[in-house]
């Protein structure tokens, strides 16, 4: 198990910190496995500064898949998606 640091932005920190937002979308741009602990580290844009704030939560499940893996690569990209949490 590893630890990982993650920029986040400070309306997703509050929503993660509130409880509220339960689940990340990152770029599969590094490895993550389930059981590792992800920091997510409060990043404002705008002075282009950390504010010092984090969060550290424990990846219970990771869903990684590439956009034509349904056969819909063209309706993801004219359309987007969503990334829907359940209660």
């Amino acid at each position: 198990m590893i630890i990982i640091k993650k920029k986040i932005w400070p309306e997703y920190y509050e929503l993660v910190k509130s409880g509220k937002k339960r689940f990340e979308l990152r770029l599969a741009d590094f490895d993550i496995k389930e059981g590792d602990t992800l920091i997510l580290e409060e990043w404002d844009p705008k002075t282009k500064q950390y504010t010092g704030r984090t969060i550290e939560k424990k990846v219970d499940y990771i869903l990684k898949f590439n956009l034509d893996d349904f056969g819909q690569k063209n309706k993801l990209e004219e359309k987007g998606l969503y990334v829907i949490q359940l209660a």
